[in-house]
């Protein structure tokens, strides 16, 4: 039988071999913290301290901002030093507490916990929203809310996603191979909540690894699997995920409870463990620093409202001075504009780059091809997409299905042309969304 996969998509030099075999190693902040008020899709939150304040590791320091939003919470005891703006890994300045760390890590007492099989659903999802828990794959979605649809009873998967396509990145499999346990509990307390579902791991089958290990962990667990997909890139994206396990296809207008279906991440999982199972809030995360600018690619544990400078230096440093700084994958990253920006809920990695090949790529003509609509996963037309939206012709745009571009990059990727494609059609997609939303 064909390993499970979706149509379109490419198959990108993954470089991570640099990473994958380095395990996770902790790294203490050396620093002040900073922890962005928005670490997620939704309202900002609202600081719960001033300056001048004593906090301690796992306290509350700032309140949900409203029911699509997320508290935070501090990873180091100290003194609030200021709450002022200061710019995030994506190079926007937003409020932030920072916050003097003491070195002390005095730590805030864990919230009680009980049995999982004891607690109800409105415990558990209390517990998960209480703990900060998002989706930290990079979308930063309120966990709480993903996972309180309005039909529970007719959700029939929930869906992990293993598959960590992006290129580089190797934090997930690491979480894999040296967590598998928490992960599986992580799956197994969403499971609690779902009656009917069923818990898919989906993992890339060049992690056959993780396969195993995660097959071997669930032997006992009547209601989850182990599935193996076709190593290609955008493969952990949500549609061409959820279509490549269950065969449901949804589009730009529906949500995955639509089709059935809840898709989180590992790391994701693993904090959901920690929050139900363990009492604790979100104040670490799992990095991958890489790139061929860096001396000694790894994974790390990293207290949220680190300094990426400090991870910089964790890894040995850069053996040359970089081009192109990355947040996240080289596909559907960020270039970031200063290595002094803090760690936050959703950064999964910081790449490093010798030399910034996209900016010295030159544009040409469209050469009508066909590449990009070979590679396209949505099954649109980009080079067409992109036309409009230079153009800045939104309704013919919206019209020709430009907001089901899932901004993967892979038409950039395998354009001759070398025409921003991603780019052009992510900004008129912006656009469209923001104006269908006022309208």
């Amino acid at each position: 039988m064909g390993l499970l996969t979706f149509k379109g998509g490419i198959h990108p030099n993954d470089g991570k071999s640099l990473a994958k075999d380095q395990p996770i190693t902790e790294v203490m902040p050396q620093g002040d913290l900073v922890y962005p008020l928005s670490q997620h899709i939704g309202a900002p939150a609202i600081a719960a301290v001033k300056k001048g304040d004593y906090v301690l590791k796992g306290q509350k320091i700032a309140d949900a901002g409203g029911f699509v939003s997320a508290p935070v919470y501090a990873s180091v005891s100290g003194t609030v030093k200021a709450l002022e703006k200061h710019l995030n890994p994506t190079g926007s300045s937003v409020d932030c507490i920072v916050i003097e760390n003491d070195g002390e890590y005095k730590e805030a007492e864990a919230a009680p916990v009980k049995p999982l099989a004891e607690m109800t659903r409105d415990e558990i999802l209390g517990r998960i929203g209480d703990a900060g828990i998002v989706g930290m794959g990079g979308a930063g979605f309120p966990t709480r809310v993903k996972l309180s649809p309005k039909e529970p009873e007719k959700i029939e998967y929930i869906i992990a996603n293993c598959a960590e396509c992006e290129p580089y990145i190797t934090a997930d499999y690491r979480r894999m191979l040296e967590n598998t346990e928490e992960l599986v509990s992580g799956m197994r307390v969403i499971l609690s909540m779902f009656e009917h579902a069923q818990g898919i791991f989906g993992v890339e089958d060049n992690k056959k690894d993780c396969i195993a290990k995660l097959e071997e962990a669930v032997k006992d667990e009547p209601r989850m699997k182990v599935c193996a997909l076709q190593t290609k890139y955008p493969q952990g994206a949500e549609r061409q995920l959820i279509y490549a396990l269950t065969k449901r296809a949804i589009n730009s207008t529906m949500l995955p409870a639509d089709a059935g279906c809840i898709v989180d991440n590992v790391e994701t999982l693993v904090g959901i463990h920690n929050a139900v199972i363990n009492g604790k809030p979100l104040t670490e995360r799992i990095v991958t620093v890489s790139g061929d600018a860096v001396e000694k690619p790894g994974n790390f544990k990293v207290l949220l409202g680190t300094n990426h400078r400090e991870l910089i230096e964790a890894a040995g440093g850069f053996k040359k001075e970089p081009e192109k700084l990355i947040s996240g994958g080289p596909m559907m990253g960020f270039a970031m504009i200063t290595l002094d920006a803090p760690v936050t809920k959703t950064s999964s990695a910081i790449l490093a780059f010798q030399e910034d090949i996209v900016a010295k790529a030159m544009s040409t003509p469209c050469i009508n091809c066909g590449r990009c609509v070979e590679v396209c996963p949505s099954r649109i037309i980009p080079s067409r997409l992109a036309d409009y939206a230079e153009r800045h012709d939104e309704e013919t745009f919206t019209s020709q299905n430009g907001l089901e571009c899932v901004e993967c990059g892979s038409c950039s990727y395998v354009c001759p042309a070398k025409r921003p494609l991603k780019q052009s059609i992510g900004s008129m997609r912006k656009i469209a969304l923001a104006n269908k939303k006022k309208k």
